[in-house]
């Protein structure tokens, strides 16, 4: 049996592959374009893996997405590949409407014209999973989870970007039949994860005695997911989940930016006590634009009726996301070349 897994060389995707590849007996086609995020160093420890596929193509390009449908013939399609990063988005909008949201109808309408020729008993089989955000939902207050009924309030190009593409395949599951499912996450973290993002970005100025630049005052809140769990989460929604369902995925791990960056701190600490103590290179910086103040989701839908639960806490998720980028900073040399070790998102309209 063969699956799509689009943005698979990116940081969740790539995470996904690779058990796929490692761990079932899936034939993985990965799909994706390799811009400036994805990168095949993410995929070297299955480098000749026999049941891996590799196809560089652009997920806007209707013609060689249909290609793909005809030749590979996948059971299901996991949905990946978008651009993600909400500073790039504030300062280039564009590539985030192309990918998220062009991108994801051309998946969605190839998808549907290869579903509706399939035998009847594969036609039923088959599933396409739309993966999403829970930035899509805007921010919290104080109080309050996220759930698969909030209403969407996005706040960034991104946010609005990645709102608008639940909502094709919410359109394409209902209007043409084809068996969708959509899961929201929260906050991903752990190895291979691009270095531009707060974590990496932490770890690897603090190795360099640079500033860690903290945007305001660091009290925005987020829910940390372990990234290998969210791979088996989806997964999991593919295989037992409802079509035309939406799941919220979360770590059940909920901090300030301010807290993450000082337990990274506190890590670097003991594995580099002669620069203790790293926090003194914390740096408040000027806020993003439209900086949602807290996000927070309540995954009691997908641990009830799927099994699914995280495996791996806050304190052990980080110590393994430092001992990788400290064990893998040739990783960090050959895919970092794009990454903004110090800030994006300064203007909020730049187009």
């Amino acid at each position: 049996m063969t699956v799509f897994v689009t943005g698979g060389a990116g940081f969740i995707g790539s995470a996904l592959v690779r058990d796929l590849v490692q761990n079932t007996d899936e034939r993985v086609v990965t799909i994706d374009k390799l811009t400036y995020a994805g990168s095949l160093e993410n995929l070297n420890v299955i480098k000749g893996a026999g049941n891996h596929v590799f196809e560089q193509v652009d997920i806007c390009d209707m013609a060689a997405v249909t290609a793909l449908f005809s030749t590979y013939r996948p059971r299901a399609v996991y949905h990946l590949a978008a651009e993600s990063h909400v500073d790039r988005s504030i300062d280039g909008p564009a590539d985030f409407i192309q990918t998220n949201l062009v991108g994801t109808f051309t998946m969605l309408q190839a998808a549907l014209e290869f579903w509706r020729d399939l035998e009847p008993t594969a036609k039923d089989a088959f599933r396409f999973l739309h993966i999403s955000t829970d930035e899509v939902y805007g921010e919290l207050g104080s109080e309050g989870l996220f759930s698969e009924t909030s209403p969407y309030e996005p706040s960034s190009p991104y946010s609005a970007s990645k709102a608008g593409s639940d909502h094709l395949a919410r359109a394409w599951q209902r209007t043409y039949g084809l068996p969708v499912l959509v899961t929201n996450c929260s906050n991903n973290y752990g190895p291979y994860q691009f270095p531009e993002k707060l974590l990496p970005v932490i770890i690897l100025n603090a190795l360099q005695g640079r500033a860690l630049p903290v945007y305001g005052n660091g009290l925005n809140v987020r829910d940390w997911l372990y990234v290998d769990d969210h791979a088996r989460a989806l997964q999991m929604v593919v295989e037992k989940g409802r079509v035309g369902e939406t799941y919220m995925i979360g770590g059940r791990a909920e901090q300030t930016n301010i807290y993450m960056v000082k337990a990274v701190c506190r890590i670097l600490d003991e594995a580099f006590p002669k620069k203790a103590p790293h926090e003194r290179l914390i740096e408040y910086v000027t806020d993003r634009p439209g900086h949602d103040a807290r996000y927070a989701v309540d995954c009691s839908k997908i641990e009830n009726e799927l099994g699914w639960r995280q495996s791996v806490t806050l304190e052990e998720g980080l110590k393994k996301t430092v001992s990788w980028y400290l064990e893998n900073l040739d990783w960090v040399d050959a895919v970092g070349k794009g990454a903004a070790l110090d800030r994006r998102g300064l203007s909020g309209d730049d187009t």
